[in-house]
């Protein structure tokens, strides 16, 4: 396990990294024993110094819930990250792509809670009884560290990724607000298109089952540690579809059909 003074310096390459937008090293480099609790303690003290400047915790989201993207990355459970208050931007935003590093788009459903959820047990049907409301969501990603080194062939880690937040960088909201017992939420689907271009398609069925699946998740995941989530969190479920990489001068639009549509403007 790493110790205390290498998860802070850890932490702080991380952070400075997305400060000086520029990637570093891969951290299973440096550390090729680190392990998911050494990336999560890394994880953690990145959050708080975010919040010592000021920052505020919105949620939570969820990666790496479909069986497609935990084969990219040799894994066979998701991961967490933690949703700041400067990460919320409004749908069709204009987002300067340079402020970010390897920025990317996921398609995905956010649920807002009116309850709060805890315990090893949640259940579905516990999560939509405790949801105020479900919303299209984009997740832009970002790796503060090197995905895949050009020179050396190096792909970072799952324990890289956690590290990193679980690449979180923002939420982009749009759509319309459902009362997720009124809908089928695994039909509840994406055309995506990227330059008026059609990338990609995708059911929320992909994120384990049901979507909701990835909040029972999340809780569960928290259980231990006597932590809720509360009423007001805004809680990113998982993407059902794969990135999408962005630059500037793109354009992001997600149709959900009856759900509406969500889009973002890379500046």
């Amino acid at each position: 396990m790493l110790n205390q003074e290498q998860i802070q310096k850890a932490a702080d390459d991380l952070y400075l990294a997305e400060q000086n937008r520029k990637q570093i090293a891969p951290l299973t480099l440096t550390h090729p024993d680190m392990d998911m609790e050494d990336a999560y303690a890394v994880q953690t003290a990145w959050v708080q110094r975010k919040i010592k400047n000021g920052r505020k915790v919105i949620g939570y989201k969820i990666g790496l819930t479909s069986r497609a993207m935990q084969r990219v990355m040799n894994i066979e459970t998701p991961d967490y990250g933690v949703l700041l208050d400067d990460m919320a931007f409004e749908d069709g935003s204009d987002i300067v792509a340079a402020d970010f590093l390897d920025p990317q788009i996921e398609v995905e459903l956010a649920f807002v809670l009116k309850k709060a959820l805890s315990g090893e047990n949640v259940t579905v049907e516990e999560v939509l009884d405790a949801t105020d409301y479900v919303i299209p969501a984009f997740e832009l990603i970002a790796a503060r560290s090197v995905r895949a080194n050009p020179e050396t062939g190096y792909t970072r880690k799952v324990f890289d990724t956690i590290a990193d937040n679980a690449a979180n960088a923002g939420i982009i909201t749009g759509g319309l607000k459902v009362d997720p017992s009124a809908v089928d939420l695994r039909w509840c689907g994406a055309i995506i298109e990227l330059n008026g271009i059609i990338e990609q398609t995708g059911l929320a069925a992909a994120v384990l089952g049901h979507p909701a699946q990835g909040i029972c998740w999340i809780a569960k995941r928290f259980a231990p540690h006597g932590i809720s989530l509360e009423p007001g969190q805004v809680l990113l479920s998982g993407s059902f579809t794969a990135p999408i990489k962005v630059k500037a001068g793109d354009k992001v639009t997600a149709d959900y059909g009856k759900l509406g549509q969500i889009s973002v403007n890379f500046i």
